[in-house]
């Protein structure tokens, strides 16, 4: 599978609560099922007005099909190339 980064512009949603959050994961995790096989979410970050959430997916149809079904935007989708680390400079 791909790892995509999805950038979902949502006003607003770095002032949820944790039961607000909790609400949203839930909802995420529903539409994980409703799309089955293919599709993982690993982490989401969330800023003030985006959350920039981390999947492994088959392809962006998944990552498109989710957005659809959990009713959360996929304003960008990003295609993970490479994973760099600062361990990265030891070669």
């Amino acid at each position: 599978m791909n790892r995509y980064v999805i950038e979902r512009e949502i006003p607003g949603v770095g002032k949820n609560t944790a039961e607000g959050f909790c609400q949203v994961a839930k909802a995420s995790n529903a539409a994980l099922d409703k799309v089955g096989d293919g599709i993982q979410w690993q982490e989401s970050f969330v800023v003030a007005d985006k959350t920039f959430c981390v999947y492994l997916a088959e392809n962006e149809d998944k990552i498109l099909e989710h957005a659809k079904k959990s009713g959360f935007p996929a304003t960008r989708i990003h295609q993970v190339r490479a994973v760099i680390d600062p361990t990265t400079a030891n070669g």
